[in-house]
């Protein structure tokens, strides 16, 4: 779910779910991913994939062979196998080393590339592939891995990006941002693939494995609100309230609200500057002014113009999280003036001693 501002301009916040085994996914269409992030993906998991039946059987063979000889259970599953594991196949049972999965999944690759046959189906069977990988940080699907990595679109990743990213399914912890030089070795072995599946030069392969990578440096507010953070908590409150969470965290909204941009930023810039020149001219060393909180409100449709709950929403020291504007508060003598009128309404007058 993305939630927008009111022009719908400005992405103000991504909702993923963060229930186990979800995260953060935006599907796309295969017309949408870079051939060469689909070639590099067939080069490393499947070279057969376009011509076996949904199972790699050389594959298979060549791992019963060394599980026969006592080495570790081996995978040799297809991309259309890979598929079953992770759509069709409980959570419970993935990642057992059986037989008798493997078996289960040989069976349901065979009748999914029956009934999707040919180019087409094989490049729909790519696509489910390709958004439904785990590309470790929460990112799955190859659209969400390119956010996450590379912080763009994937549509917009070049050929180095691709590589990079295709190695990162197989040992998701080996990602350029948690091993960025492991990652880098991965992405010379997918390089290699692809020259050897003829999909690429060996010069054009030593270009993209020399060129440098701007990688993301840090996750740490990849899931924060970056404008408006408290009106963007508020809006995923009332969604949750409105629409139940599972709409909200897998449902993909798109969700237009209120808020205008430019008066928040107005409002944050106005806000600090009357904290900064109250700490100025505050005499007092009991009296210590840290926060403020700003609603902006439409009278005339109640439209919420602008919303800011602390004027620094990552600043422990004043619990910058908490949003003053809807936390219940002591009102303090703001409650006096409803106090006055009340005891004026019922005949009392400012002699009166109470």
């Amino acid at each position: 779910t993305k939630i927008y501002d009111r022009t719908g301009q400005y992405l103000l916040y991504e909702v993923f779910d963060p229930r186990p085994n979800r995260g953060d996914r935006t599907y796309m269409p295969i017309q949408d991913i870079p051939l060469f992030l689909r070639q590099a993906t067939v080069a490393l998991e499947d070279r057969s994939f376009y011509e076996n039946p949904g199972v790699n059987f050389e594959g298979l063979a060549r791992a019963f062979v060394n599980n026969l000889r006592g080495l570790p259970v081996q995978g040799g599953s297809s991309i259309t196998q890979q598929l079953v594991k992770n759509v069709l196949i409980p959570a419970e049972q993935r990642y057992k080393q059986e037989y008798s999965r493997k078996i289960k999944e040989a069976i349901m690759a065979l009748e999914i590339t029956r009934r999707y046959p040919g180019r087409q189906g094989k490049d729909q069977i790519l696509e489910w592939y390709l958004n439904y990988n785990f590309y470790g940080n929460f990112a799955y699907g190859v659209e969400a891995a390119s956010q996450v990595y590379f912080s763009k679109p994937v549509r917009d990743i070049n050929l180095a990006e691709a590589a990079m990213l295709a190695a990162i399914p197989q040992y998701p912890a080996l990602n350029p941002i948690d091993n960025p030089e492991l990652a880098k070795q991965r992405q010379r072995i997918v390089l290699d693939q692809m020259v050897a599946a003829g999909y690429i030069s060996a010069s054009e392969a030593d270009l993209a494995y020399a060129q440098e990578l701007v990688i993301r440096p840090t996750l740490d507010t990849r899931f924060n609100a970056q404008d408006a953070p408290h009106f963007s908590l508020y809006v995923r409150k009332k969604l949750e309230e409105e629409f139940g969470p599972d709409l909200v965290y897998g449902g993909g909204l798109r969700v237009y609200t209120t808020l205008d941009v430019p008066l928040q930023h107005k409002v944050e810039e106005v806000a600090r500057a009357n904290v900064e020149r109250m700490q100025k001219e505050n005499k007092s060393p009991d009296t210590k002014v840290t926060n403020a909180a700003v609603v902006v409100i439409r009278p005339r449709t109640g439209e919420i113009m602008a919303m800011l709950g602390s004027v620094d929403y990552y600043n422990k020291e004043i619990d910058g999280q908490v949003n003053i504007a809807l936390a219940d508060r002591q009102p303090g003598s703001s409650f006096k003036p409803f106090t006055y009128v009340t005891l004026f309404a019922q005949g009392l007058t400012p002699a009166t001693m109470v």
